[in-house]
């Protein structure tokens, strides 16, 4: 389990490619090394990746054709940077939002607009996903959880703080870019409850 309070950024330091398989190599900060062991769970970009290997601060992990197929991680390149959150613990503070690590879906960033402090992000998504995009819910994208504040019939926006920014890959995405979505459990369950009991009751 993870909380979406992404602690911070790792570099990709190296890809090795199989078919339909990947090993990614990233270089890790002192802090996130401490208590790490190989099948520890660690997120990249809100994706729950196993580790493999550890060599000194290189942290390896395996990604699966079917994590390649549904998350932007099959696009990353050596030099590319990931968010990091390490998996929750018993008596952690809970800061963001309960999030699993399964990736529901891509979002399109379709719009960008800056101030002086603030940044607000319009994303689109796939048709099976909007409905569980809801004003004031939650949400994650790229492993940072964050509070939905518009919603439109193709999407959602976000306002990012000087923080969010400065500590994750919030403050660099541009229009075209695919992040990693994964919508709220509970919203969904929600969302499934109500559609299940409104089709039961038209038949």
């Amino acid at each position: 389990m993870f909380t979406g309070i992404v602690a911070g950024m790792a570099k990709v330091e190296k890809i090795i490619k199989k078919q339909d398989f990947q090993t990614h190599v990233l270089k890790m900060q002192p802090q996130w090394l401490q208590g790490l062991e190989e099948g520890a769970s660690v997120a990249h970009n809100g994706c729950c990746l196993t580790v493999t290997q550890i060599d000194g601060d290189l942290v390896s992990f395996d990604v699966i054709k079917q994590t390649l197929a549904v998350t932007n991680l099959a696009s990353l390149q050596p030099g590319d940077w990931v968010n990091i959150e390490r998996a929750a613990r018993f008596g952690d503070e809970i800061g963001g939002h309960s999030m699993s690590g399964h990736i529901f879906c891509l979002g399109t960033v379709t719009q960008v607009i800056d101030t002086d402090n603030n940044r607000k992000v319009w994303i689109d998504l796939p048709e099976a996903a909007r409905k569980y995009a809801l004003l004031r819910g939650y949400i994650g994208i790229d492993g940072c959880s964050l509070t939905i504040s518009d919603t439109s019939a193709s999407g959602f926006c976000v306002d990012l703080i000087p923080e969010t920014l400065t500590r994750t890959l919030m403050g660099k995405v541009q229009i075209g870019n695919k992040l990693n979505i994964e919508v709220d459990p509970q919203t969904q369950a929600i969302v499934d409850t109500v559609e299940r009991v409104l089709a039961s009751r038209a038949q």
